[in-house]
C-alpha cells in the first residue's frame, strides 16, 4: 500500500477518516491524497478555466473557501512528516474519486460516515453508498474517532461463492499487510440453512486457491445474515468487517443486494468494502 484517497467536505467525520489515514500512512509510508469536491450546479464552472478559479462569482467564492479551509487542515500537527497532496474538484464525488484514484494510482479510499443514522447515511442513497458501490478501489468507512487505529480481529464475512474470491483476494493483502489472521465468517440462517459439515466444505473449497491459511473458519446462526455479521462480530470485539461489493447491485448478493440499516447502526465498527 502505497497511496490513500481521503476524500474531506472538512466536518467532524472527515477528520475522524483522516486521522485513520495517518496512522495507517505513518506506519506503511504512504502518500495521502486529499480530494475536496465541489457539488455547484454545472451553469456556476466553466470547465475549462475553474483550476484556474475563473469560474463564476459562486465558484469562485467556493474554491477559495475550499483551498482556506486546506491551508488550515494541512498545518495540522498530526499531518507533519506525511507526504499530503491536495486537490479541489468539480464532480460527482463517486466519479471524482474514482477519476482521483485512476490519475494517482490509489490503494485505499479511507471515508468518513455522516450523522448518526449510521448506514442510512452510508449505504442508502448517500454519498458514501455511491463510492462504496462503484469504486475498484477498496474502501474504508470510519463511523467514529479512532486515538489508535489498530486491527486485530478483523472479520470477512461471505457467501464463499467463487464470485467473491476476487474481493477475498483484496482482502488477503489487508490482512498480510496488518499481520493479523482474519476470521471468515459464514451466517447460516433459517431461509439459508446449510450443515455445518457443508458450510465448512464450501470454504475450504473457496480458499483453497490460495496461497494463505492464516483464518478462522467461523459458521455463525442466527434470524438473519445482518444479524448474525453484528452479534458475531461484537462477540469477538471485531476491529474491522470486510464485505465484497458487486457494482450496481450494491453489496453482494448474498446480502440480497444492500446490507441493511440494522448492520452500520448496530456494529459501529469500520467496514472496509471490496468490489467483486
Amino acid at each position: 500500500m502505497n497511496k490513500i484517497l481521503v476524500p474531506t467536505d472538512f466536518s467532524e467525520q472527515a477528520e475522524n477518516a483522516l486521522k485513520v489515514a495517518t496512522q495507517l500512512a505513518k506506519k506503511h509510508d504512504c502518500e495521502i491524497h486529499l480530494l475536496h469536491i465541489l457539488d455547484l450546479p454545472l451553469h456556476q464552472i466553466d470547465p475549462v478555466n475553474a483550476s484556474s478559479f475563473s469560474s463564476g462569482p459562486e465558484a469562485l467564492f467556493f474554491m477559495k473557501l475550499a483551498k482556506k479551509r486546506f491551508d488550515d487542515l494541512l498545518n495540522q500537527d498530526y499531518l507533519k512528516g506525511l507526504k499530503v497532496f491536495s486537490t479541489i474538484d468539480f464532480h460527482e464525488i463517486y466519479s471524482g474519486i474514482s477519476d482521483q484514484c485512476k490519475k494517482h494510482d490509489i490503494d485505499l479510499v479511507v471515508m468518513g460516515s455522516n450523522g448518526s443514522s449510521g448506514i442510512e447515511e452510508i449505504l442508502i442513497g448517500s454519498n458514501t453508498e455511491k463510492v462504496v458501490r462503484h469504486s475498484d478501489v477498496p474502501v474504508l468507512v470510519i463511523k467514529k474517532a479512532h486515538e489508535h487505529f489498530e486491527i486485530s480481529n478483523f472479520v470477512f464475512a461471505s457467501d464463499f461463492t467463487a464470485e467473491n474470491q476476487s474481493a477475498y483476494k483484496k482482502a488477503l493483502k489487508f490482512a498480510e499487510l496488518w499481520e493479523v489472521k482474519m476470521h471468515l465468517l459464514l451466517v447460516n440462517t433459517p431461509n439459508r440453512f446449510i450443515t455445518t459439515k457443508e458450510a465448512n466444505a464450501r470454504i475450504k473449497k473457496f480458499t483453497s486457491i490460495f496461497n494463505s491459511e492464516n483464518y478462522k473458519i467461523n459458521i455463525y446462526n442466527d434470524d438473519t445474515i445482518k444479524k448474525g455479521i453484528v452479534n458475531f462480530s461484537y462477540e469477538i470485539d471485531a476491529d474491522l468487517i470486510g464485505l465484497s461489493t458487486h457494482g450496481r447491485k450494491g453489496i453482494s448478493n448474498f446480502f440480497n443486494g444492500s446490507i441493511s440499516e440494522d448492520l452500520v447502526n448496530h456494529a459501529n465498527r469500520p467496514v472496509l468494502t471490496f468490489k467483486i
